[in-house]
């Protein structure tokens, strides 16, 4: 399998998807998805902002582990069944608001975003939470999928090598 083809795929959805699809689960333990923008650091975490009013906040409160999956668009997928995308186990926990990770995180998400990202840091409701993988999967094509450990998210290991070593 070519690595260096998987790891560019993999950098440059990171890179050009701009919103993360979110999964978390209750305390009753009923699911809910949903989306939102994200800005993501160079460790691979990932924050985006969040009403104290949404479903997901009451979720990530009661249970601070998500599901993230970032998608290629699916108009410039060449085949519907095997778009690009990339999920990750994250373990959720809340950016203390007026702290310097806070605005640096906020004035990214400005960056990134524009002006509207100015009212939201504003808003009393909003809180930023902060998403750290412990776990990912890559799926590049049909039959190019590649597991990513906490260890190192920057290494893709094809998904054939892990089964071959577990086989050993």
């Amino acid at each position: 399998m070519n690595t260096a083809r998987a790891k560019a795929a993999y950098a440059l959805l990171i890179n050009t998807v701009r919103t993360v699809v979110l999964g978390t689960v209750s305390a009753e333990n009923t699911p809910n998805v949903s989306y939102a923008p994200f800005i993501i650091d160079k460790a691979k975490n990932i924050y985006i902002f969040i009403s104290k009013i949404s479903i997901h906040a009451d979720n990530l409160q009661a249970n601070p582990k998500a599901s993230l999956m970032l998608i290629e668009d699916e108009n410039k997928s060449k085949q519907i069944f095997a778009r690009r995308r990339l999920t990750y186990s994250c373990k959720a926990t809340t950016v203390e608001r007026n702290s310097t990770e806070w605005d640096y995180i906020a004035n990214n998400f400005e960056k990134r975003f524009g002006n509207i990202v100015y009212i939201f840091r504003n808003l009393p409701d909003i809180k930023i939470i902060k998403f750290t993988p412990y776990e990912g999967l890559f799926i590049m094509d049909f039959g190019s999928t590649y597991k990513i450990r906490s260890d190192d998210l920057e290494r893709l290991i094809y998904i054939e090598d892990v089964i071959n070593d577990s086989a050993s």
